[in-house]
């Protein structure tokens, strides 16, 4: 055995794949990174020159990992205050990213059997053969493409129909932060869809909405509401632009703590914005 192979180093090549896929398995950060840690100890373990495909074995170690995770993950999202969001990943937009890290991809996955959402990402996101799907999560090869194909239909189901270009979507975002910031209802009125949702993520430990509000009209009241009290709706937060999970978002530091927003445009109006509060999820941010 090789020096590298002895200290791992013939994991690193890896390591991105592996994260992706537990971020996209868990929706957390900190989650993604402890799992290919495991993953990592266990590769130094075995006898790497006895496997054929190296990248299939350990996406198999990550995927059960991540099974079994989810099985107490499940219990927490019961538990969970508020509306639940995957923690928040900064990055350029790429073609082969924004779709797969999207908020509402991951909150379609939300929605699925753990099994159904392994198979899912392993195949049609990372484009692995049933085959080896199955030997990932220890199904047959038509069972795996049973999974796949009920989880398809639910994220098609939940994806938008024109999504808008990375010019238009950023300006949007960009308009409707402005509009809320100085309290321009008619510019509201004209950014939003009718059926547009707000999802606020607080996790129970900053305020926020306890459920989606959907559609124009209760969004209007919504702010309308915390206008009335006062409160900031980001005026005088410093505001960075970035790209949160493929779509145009901000990043804004007080001194309460850190939070983004990330909005969701299609057909030439905001479809959805994404609001995470919860300290424990933009830890990684601060």
């Amino acid at each position: 055995m090789t020096g590298a192979a002895e200290d791992g180093a013939d994991f690193e090549p890896h390591r991105k794949f592996l994260a992706s896929l537990a971020y996209r398995m868990l929706g957390s950060v900190a989650e993604a990174e402890d799992i290919v840690q495991d993953a990592f100890l266990r590769w130094r373990e075995v006898d790497r020159a006895a496997i054929a495909e190296p990248r299939a074995y350990l996406a198999r170690v990550v995927s059960r990992l991540c099974l079994d995770r989810m099985k107490s993950a499940s219990h927490r999202r019961e538990q969970y205050v508020g509306t639940w969001l995957p923690e928040p990943v900064i990055a350029e937009p790429a073609a082969h990213l924004a779709d797969d890290l999207s908020i509402a991809l991951l909150l379609a996955l939300e929605r699925l059997s753990p099994l159904e959402r392994a198979a899912f990402l392993l195949h049609d996101v990372f484009d692995m053969d049933y085959a080896a799907v199955g030997e990932a999560i220890d199904h047959t090869e038509a069972a795996c493409r049973q999974l796949a194909a009920r989880a398809r239909e639910h994220v098609r189901q939940d994806r938008p129909r024109y999504p808008a270009n990375d010019t238009e979507a950023r300006k949007l975002a960009d308009a409707f932060l402005t509009a809320v910031a100085t309290r321009d209802m008619g510019g509201l009125v004209s950014l939003l869809a009718d059926d547009a949702v707000i999802y606020s993520d607080g996790g129970g430990k900053r305020p926020a909405a306890l459920n989606p509000i959907v559609g124009k009209d209760r969004i209007l009241r919504f702010y309308q509401g915390l206008w009335a009290k006062g409160a900031p709706t980001f005026s005088g937060l410093r505001a960075e632009r970035t790209t949160i999970n493929g779509l145009p978002g901000f990043v804004f530091r007080a001194d309460e703590g850190t939070e983004t927003l990330s909005v969701e445009s299609a057909g030439g109006a905001v479809v959805a914005i994404y609001q995470v509060r919860n300290p424990d999820k933009v830890r990684h941010l601060a």
